[in-house]
């Protein structure tokens, strides 16, 4: 096990929110146990170690479902000529096989869903897309017999030229799909709708000053071509859905960090008011973007509809490979100083492989290619981003939302221009990062992103300043430093209610899920915190749409902004009400009646307890006052022309990583001595949780860096099983890790707080290649960072 050195930067009134606006005062009152900024353990923590939690796919399975096993595509594009169905329906145990085409019967155009165009049907009609897509699925009486008819199923193909690299979408020889049709989900997609003869499905564009002169004037000028690879989320847990219809109405139980979108989708597929679709979620065993969107959800919900039976979908794990992928993206860039090092213009032109469906995928070109030139003053910006369909799996939002991709390039670019310049590379990243009040290059002043308290944190954690060890025999030592900026989710919605129990507890009904982040816990804490109460005493519902109010989406690390703000207002109504009550009750001015840890407090003299109030009130035992809540963030649309903004964000998530390294030149490994991750939260609502989010986004993030990689063969995943796909193990976790807390509170977060999810990923491969540079003298560009590439790399540069 590695090391892990909780280390906090000292605390300085830049960094350290040492108090809060909306905090009650609190002069004698000792507050609530496991209030803000407490260190509470996950309220799950022991349910998940000892695997007593119940998932989705644990829960018991009806006699009468039918199980679903799906015949799947094995050509990256073709038209289908013909569908032989009868030996797998004569298979005994089979209840039905159903095609994209009696699926299109039924439901027509309807049948295709996607948040950003609809494109993605749940079965194939007429033309298959890449190799995996489902194509048929057959209902059985159990699984077994559901996979063994499956396999029976005989599909004809007529093959269509296939576009598997996005050099060959953008040369426009062959076209994923017709035509481009956006969704009704995201309004500012309309005026693409009809596009054809294209394989870009979105374009956003930065213009910033004149890039191109100030880069022809430039003293100095880098230049680097970068690519990501595709990657997989690998989540513990394997999605799964059920669904069914009772009463007339469509319920739907399964593994989604996005409810409400669900609903809407069956809602729309099935033509059916929202009141009669009915979709719940219990705690996940993984999500990072896997479970977003449509999924298993559509195609569950139209055989359920339309077979008036419980249908039950459960992937394998190689399926799950099928599902979604991290987009691979390519970034041709550039960065250009002037003789004083000053720096003066950004270029790039960053490449989404979205697959064939666009998923999220615009958004992702977007909201990544806003900060393609990174956390730094630059005039002069020309930022070309586009999402590119190719025959291939599906890409989707994965934890970072595109940035870590962007972030490999503008890290390499800085640091190698560092190198360029003879100035030292943390110095330099220094001299220029954006501070307090600066506008951004997309336009927006920064507020609340300690760039350079994250990066001083990582620096000194590591020692960056003393020596590097000498040579070992073949062992290389260096030390690379890398600074992460994304932008939140905006504009969301959050709601949130509240029910106060009778006997001093609380029901907070939210729609966040919980999949391993701690939300739960931590908004517990904030309702706490506003009502002075045990936030042990605060039950969390689990998403359930016929119960917990709307929200968005749980992902981009906004839960704790909008849902916790969200609680924060509801918690505030309900103590608002307890405190009109008691003013009802006593006849007090309701100016000198506060909420304390042990109860009501009239002119700082104990009054009575909160069970004592809520019981006088009702008169009667397990009685509830009930409030609700919502909260809704806001900005300014860019302008499609230059991509700026005054306002692009509601916050922006700044962090820092820097490491050691050890390389074996004889094998090319990469051991790594020490990692230190820092990241600006806001205000830690829950210090412990902030430090597992990041150390688990660190981990993650080495993982990226040196040996997650999808690999294709004309289209065809042939790396798709835990076998074939390399992940970290322990072995190749950090000797030394050290998660740093940095707290620059936002004016607007509850109680100063932001996310902090996907803060820890965003620098960690391109520290390591910076790592890798500094160790030994050769720069690479392409993740990941096998022993391979390394060898080939010291090979090359020893010529």
């Amino acid at each position: 096990m590695p090391e892990v050195d909780e280390k906090q930067p000292a605390s300085t009134d830049s960094t350290t929110a040492t108090a809060c606006e909306d905090a009650p005062a609190r002069p004698t009152d000792p507050g609530p146990l496991w209030g803000v900024g407490e260190r509470r353990m996950r309220f799950d923590a022991l349910g998940r170690v000892r695997g007593t939690i119940k998932y989705v796919g644990d829960e018991p399975v009806a006699t009468d479902t039918a199980h679903v096993a799906i015949c799947r595509s094995t050509r990256p594009h073709a038209v289908i000529t013909r569908i032989n169905t009868d030996a797998a329906a004569a298979v005994d145990g089979v209840i039905a096989v159903v095609t994209g085409r009696d699926l299109f019967a039924e439901y027509g155009e309807r049948l295709y869903t996607g948040p950003a165009f609809a494109d993605q049907p749940a079965l194939a009609v007429d033309k298959v897309r890449h190799v995996g897509e489902p194509v048929a699925a057959v209902l059985a009486h159990d699984e077994p017999t559901a996979r063994a008819a499956a396999d029976l199923v005989h599909v004809e193909y007529e093959d269509l030229d296939a576009v598997y690299d996005i050099d060959a979408a953008l040369e426009g020889t062959g076209f994923v799909h017709a035509e481009l049709r956006p969704s009704s989900v995201f309004a500012d997609l309309a005026h693409l709708s009809g596009v054809r003869d294209t394989n870009v499905n979105y374009e956003y564009r930065q213009i910033k000053g004149d890039a191109a002169k100030a880069r022809a004037q430039a003293a100095t000028t880098v230049e680097a071509t970068t690519w990501a690879p595709p990657t997989h989320h690998v989540t513990i847990e394997l999605p799964v859905t059920t669904a069914w219809v009772d009463s007339g109405r469509l319920e739907i139980l399964t593994t989604t960090q996005t409810p409400s979108y669900v609903r809407q989708t069956a809602s729309d597929l099935l033509g059916l008011p929202l009141a009669r679709v009915r979709v719940r979620t219990r705690a996940l065993g993984g999500g990072f973007g896997a479970k977003m969107y449509d999924r298993l959800e559509p195609l569950a919900a139209a055989l359920a509809w339309k077979l008036q039976r419980r249908v039950r979908i459960a992937t394998t794990r190689e399926e799950a490979f099928l599902l979604t992928t991290r987009h691979g993206a390519q970034v041709v860039g550039s960065l250009s100083a002037d003789s004083d090092g000053n720096l003066v213009a950004s270029t790039a032109d960053v490449r989404y492989d979205t697959g064939a469906f666009a998923d999220v995928g615009p958004r992702i070109a977007a909201k990544s290619g806003m900060v393609v030139p990174g956390p730094y003053r630059i005039e002069n910006v020309g930022v070309r981003s586009r999402c590119i369909y190719t025959n291939k799996v599906s890409a989707g939002p994965f934890r970072g939302f595109g940035v870590p991709q962007v972030t490999w390039s503008h890290e390499t670019l800085i640091d190698e221009l560092a190198h360029e310049l003879g100035e030292d590379p943390y110095r330099f990243r220094k001299r220029h990062l954006l501070r307090e009040g600066d506008i951004a290059t997309m336009g927006t002043k920064m507020h609340s992103a300690d760039f350079v308290s994250c990066l001083d944190a990582v620096a000194e954690a590591i020692e960056w300043d003393a020596p590097t060890p000498a040579d070992d025999g073949p062992i290389r030592y260096g030390k690379g430093i890398a600074v992460g900026m994304k932008a939140v989710l905006t504009p969301t919605v959050a709601n949130a209610t509240l029910n106060f129990n009778q006997d001093g507890s609380a029901t907070l009904l939210i729609s966040t899920v919980e999949m391993g982040q701690g939300a739960d816990t931590i908004m517990a804490q904030v309702a706490a915190e506003v009502l002075r109460i045990d936030s042990t005493l605060i039950h969390v519902v689990q998403a359930d749409t016929d119960a917990t109010p709307y929200d968005t989406i749980t992902a981009g690390s906004r839960s704790t902004y909008h849902t916790g703000n969200a609680v924060r207002l509801v918690a505030e109504r309900m103590r608002d009400r307890l405190i009109e009550i008691t003013a009802e009750q006593t006849g007090a001015s309701p100016e000198v009646i506060s909420l304390t840890s042990r109860g009501i407090s009239i002119d700082g003299q104990l009054t009575m307890t909160l069970p004592e109030l809520v019981h006088r009130t009702f008169g009667a035992r397990g009685a509830t006052l009930t409030t609700t809540s919502n909260f809704n963030s806001w900005w300014h649309p860019y302008d499609k022309a230059t991509g700026l903004s005054e306002k692009v964000t509601e916050h922006w998530f700044a962090s820092a990583v820097a490491v050691r390294i050890g390389v074996d030149t004889r094998t090319g490994r990469i051991r790594t001595q020490h990692l230190a991750v820092a990241a600006d939260v806001g205000k830690a609502l829950n210090p412990t949780l902030v430090e597992q989010q990041l150390t688990g986004a660190a981990v993650m993030g080495i993982g990226h860096a040196l040996f997650d990689q999808l690999v294709f063969d004309h289209g065809q995943m042939i790396n798709a099983t835990l076998l074939d796909y390399q992940l970290p193990s322990m072995r190749d976790m950090p000797e030394k890790m050290t998660p740093i807390v940095v707290e620059a509170p936002h004016r607007d977060g509850p109680f100063g707080a932001k996310g902090v999810g996907e803060s820890g990923i965003l620098g960690v491969a391109p520290a390591y290649a910076n790592a890798l540079r500094d160790a030994c003298g050769i720069r690479l560009t392409r993740l990941p960072l096998t022993p391979e590439s390394v060898l080939a790399g010291i090979e090359e540069n020893a010529r």
